[in-house]
């Protein structure tokens, strides 16, 4: 059997979520990510004026980058995570990723696939569980809880095509020296 994984750069495939939570601002964490790879921005307790400024900061280094990128809520010139035609849709089971098909989107952020710091105490699903969820739908599959670069390169031969997470991305900008 072929390795699948022997020339592929698992960061080309990742996906940062922002979150207040992050340990550091989230600028770090986009620089450090290659082109082609992605970002969904949510920071949905800051106050109104404060996120829109991160925001447009968030924007304008992901299309410097050349990343992709997705917004929960309401917010100008990035399509929308969740809602009406978004990009990206959260999915924990099989009716959310039906959901997010439905509404369009291109890419189901399936999780928790591992226990994550983010939502304690959730029943983590497993990888062949987590696939499951998207399985046959007309969208490319995201893993998300829990998740390293490492792990996700185990988890591609069920069926995911790329991985998100806050914590791994946001210690891998803090181990990469940014020029």
């Amino acid at each position: 059997m072929r390795d699948l994984n022997r020339n592929l750069n698992p960061m080309r495939a990742a996906w940062l979520m922002t979150d207040p939570r992050m340990p550091d601002d989230p600028v770090a964490a986009l620089r450090a990510l290659p082109p082609g790879a992605g970002v969904v921005f949510r920071h949905r307790d800051l106050p109104r004026a404060d996120r829109h400024a991160l925001f447009l900061r968030v924007r304008r280094i992901a299309a410097a980058r050349r990343l992709r990128i997705s917004a929960a809520g309401d917010l100008p010139g990035a399509p929308g995570h969740g809602g009406r035609r978004p990009l990206t849709h959260a999915a924990h089971d099989r009716r959310q990723a039906i959901a997010g098909a439905r509404a369009g989107a291109r890419y189901l952020l399936v999780s928790p696939v591992y226990s994550t710091r983010s939502h304690p105490g959730a029943r983590p699903l497993g990888g062949r569980r987590a696939a499951a969820i998207a399985r046959g739908l007309p969208v490319a599959t995201i893993a998300l809880g829990g998740m390293t670069p490492r792990r996700f390169l185990r988890l591609r031969h069920v069926g995911f095509e790329g991985w998100a997470a806050i914590d791994a991305l946001s210690r891998a900008a803090s181990r990469t020296t940014i020029a």
